[in-house]
């Protein structure tokens, strides 16, 4: 049986075989684009009837990760408006084609422009603090380690996935010094931190912050401790909804996570619950760091307004 594009990589994003907000992204404008690509169509209204549904089924994976919808709904715009034009099939599919891939392509670009933003902040002799596998925090220790700046980093394990332990092998390969500790000791290490750098899945208008599960508690931490605190996201990860007054869905994900499947049967009783993300407010933020340049949390209304207008096509 052929390959079917949205429902593996529906699979792979629910299952976190592709993880971290900017990969998922990516990987569903490519998904999008290889069922352009490999399908035939009798219109482009039929194309863009067909992708619309393919669109919404991709987003179903992981509600919480703005990035997401946004991607797609990029790719659904396109196609609606060559739709409107009356844009014939095989015109489309090219456009249509050629925006994913430009789409990608911006992706991997914002994440190097953050990387050289963000590496300025960070001095000789700093000790940072990271939390989950962020390509964008990341970005931003890989490029101050090659601008060559002296600094250690501690990582989080960041359970119950354990993502922690794949940035610190990450920034380990890349030459810089690095120490893996358990959520738990985050406050026994602060002490020694200068500055936090963490990611993002989604921003709200209000400057906070939806991320890993436990990096409010880290930002409390570092708010308490006066380390300065950072996210490092796309302007991708902005929430528009949240201009509206609409709240960022937290996802649950399974207690298997957590704790065995053994345990849950024998525990019947016990409810385990498992959030994937928290809130981080904005006064516990210091700056956000976009390929746009660097934004106070207050001043990402701003921004967000001039980017990312009422789209023609939301099913987020």
């Amino acid at each position: 049986m052929p390959r079917d594009p949205i429902e593996s990589t529906f699979s792979d994003i629910q299952s976190m075989k592709v993880r971290g907000a900017a990969r998922i992204a990516r990987a569903a404008a490519l998904a999008l684009k290889e069922y352009c690509t490999h399908n035939t169509f009798a219109s482009s209204d039929d194309l863009s009837s067909r992708i619309t549904t393919a669109g919404a089924r991709l987003i179903e994976a992981r509600p919480t990760a703005v990035s997401l919808p946004n991607a797609v709904n990029l790719v659904l715009n396109t196609a609606y408006h060559l739709k409107e034009r009356g844009t014939p099939t095989r015109e489309a599919v090219r456009v249509i084609s050629a925006t994913c891939d430009e789409f990608v392509a911006a992706s991997i670009k914002a994440a190097e422009t953050i990387g050289e933003i963000g590496a300025k902040r960070i001095v000789d002799g700093d000790t940072v603090l990271t939390h989950c596998n962020s390509e964008m925090a990341s970005s931003v220790l890989i490029h101050a380690k090659e601008m060559g700046r002296a600094f250690r980093v501690i990582v989080t394990e960041t359970r119950p996935r354990f993502q922690g332990r794949l940035t610190a092998s990450l920034l380990a390969k890349k030459g810089l010094d690095v120490a893996l500790i358990p959520d738990t000791a985050a406050r026994v290490y602060m002490h020694d931190v200068d500055k936090v750098v963490v990611g993002a899945d989604a921003i709200a208008s209000n400057g906070a912050v939806v991320n890993k599960i436990g990096t409010s508690q880290i930002a409390l931490i570092a708010h308490e401790s006066r380390a300065k605190f950072y996210v490092a996201a796309e302007t991708l990860k902005l929430s528009s909804d949240t201009l509206l007054g609409e709240l960022v869905e937290i996802e649950q994900r399974s207690p298997l996570e957590v704790v065995p499947k053994r345990w849950v049967e024998s525990n019947k009783n016990v409810k385990v619950m498992n959030p994937a993300f928290d809130v981080t407010p904005p006064e516990y933020i210091d700056l956000i760091i976009t390929e746009k340049g660097v934004f106070p949390p207050q001043g990402i209304v701003l921004l967000m307004r001039d980017l990312y207008p009422t789209p023609t096509t939301n099913l987020s």
